[in-house]
């Protein structure tokens, strides 16, 4: 039948003779097999901890006839009588903001989510269609969620799709059309989710241009103002009656190590700032700014959504990716190709995205900004409450402005 396994976390090896145990409401005891005794706290470290959630995919608990209970591995053919969670048991905290480091800057995605079913849940990416989108994609639909693909270039989507189907054809993955530089579009996208009946549990702000030169789009505003905030905020102000509905819920709004270079104030945050015209445009200032603005809407988001069960962080995938971004001009091809051998693949440029996404121990913790999947302190500007409660304002004038006004979010967390 079934061979005994000794699993031990890495950081807190069990003496020889112990054993890890699990009751069957998930608290952890340690078992001594030369005193016969048992205990709630780890014999070196003292701590407690519990397991939470169901079984890995693939996994089912088993009882023999004796009463004793065992664990079948389908997809790997194998059984063994330690539960499957203990891998990744969680400390008893004291606080929601006490956890520890468990991954850093080598890690990948797919790392983070081993041993985790995510049936049932629903996620929506923009810009999935290519770079750390589609590996943030295709790892959560691995795990079994249902992956909704916002893209602008559908084709290129249903290819990515296609991908994703041929390493497991069961996976949940759905297309659909949206052009973040109309806000027409964006509307549209937010009807079309709605009519589909979909709930929606985590949302992941990814899509951005970078290098593209001076464009404006059919909104009169800059584009990279309006792909990497303005149209983000947008959506997400149109899909929160949805997430509200399906919650507990997340947001996780793909930022930059750039926003520490904005020149954004609070005595220059205005609409000509944010969206300026061919004369005073500069790409790589505009990029920095929507990435200061990425931080603060998640951090003001946050404030609003988090009453109602849902969190917001902000974070940076890793430093000079070789990812689509570069895509708009030849120096900037160059330049990441010469900087491949040292960046991350996009496997690690996922982990921070997926971190945030599926932690359990950020389940009730937001406002924060992470980068390497540890939460960093960002410039003292993206912390600044009332700019973040400025440039939502101002957001909203904007988007009042060019569109029939539909306000969703709650202002005041209520």
């Amino acid at each position: 039948m079934a061979t005994q396994v000794f699993d031990s976390d890495s950081e807190d090896e069990l003496p020889p003779g112990w054993e890890e145990r699990v009751t069957t409401d998930g608290k952890v005891y340690y078992a001594n097999h030369e005193t016969q005794n048992t205990q709630w706290k780890h014999p070196v470290t003292g701590k407690k901890k519990v397991v939470k959630g169901e079984l890995p995919y693939g996994w089912e608990r088993s009882v023999t006839e004796d009463g004793t209970m065992f664990f079948v591995d389908h997809i790997n053919q194998k059984t063994t009588y330690t539960d499957p969670r203990l891998a990744f048991a969680e400390e008893v905290k004291d606080s929601p903001l006490d956890f520890r480091q468990k991954y850093d800057g080598s890690s990948t995605a797919l790392q983070i989510l081993h041993g985790k079913d995510l049936t049932g849940r629903f996620v929506l990416i923009t810009g999935a269609n290519s770079g750390i989108g589609f590996e943030t994609a295709r790892s959560l639909a691995l795990h079994g969620a249902t992956v909704v693909m916002a893209c602008r270039n559908v084709q290129s989507a249903h290819e990515c799709r296609a991908r994703i189907l041929q390493e497991r054809p069961e996976a949940k993955v759905e297309v659909m059309f949206i052009d973040l530089a109309s806000l027409k579009s964006v509307q549209q996208f937010a009807d079309d989710y709605e009519d589909m009946g979909w709930p929606l549990h985590i949302l992941i702000l990814n899509a951005a241009i970078f290098g593209t030169g001076y464009i404006q789009t059919e909104d009169n505003l800059e584009a990279t103002f309006q792909v990497n905030y303005l149209s983000q905020f947008y959506l997400t102000k149109l899909l929160v009656n949805i997430m509200m509905r399906s919650a507990p819920g997340r947001v996780v709004v793909v930022s930059s190590e750039n926003h520490r270079f904005s020149d954004l104030k609070e005595n220059n945050l205005t609409v000509e700032k944010l969206s300026p015209k061919t004369h005073t445009y500069w790409h790589m200032m505009a990029y920095n700014n929507s990435k200061l603005c990425n931080i603060l809407f998640a951090n003001e988001l946050n404030c609003r959504l988090s009453p109602h069960g849902i969190v917001a962080n902000s974070i940076h995938p890793g430093n000079m990716m070789s990812s689509g971004l570069s895509r708009n001009w030849w120096l900037y091809r160059l330049l990441f190709a010469l900087v491949r051998p040292f960046t991350k693949s996009m496997q690690q440029g996922a982990a921070t995205t997926v971190y945030c996404a599926v932690a359990e121990e950020l389940g009730n913790v937001g406002g924060l900004y992470f980068n390497n999947c540890c939460r960093c302190p960002p410039c003292k500007l993206a912390e600044n409450k009332s700019m973040a409660v400025a440039l939502w304002s101002l957001s909203e004038q904007i988007l009042n402005s060019r569109i029939i006004p539909r306000k969703i979010v709650p202002n005041d967390g209520s």
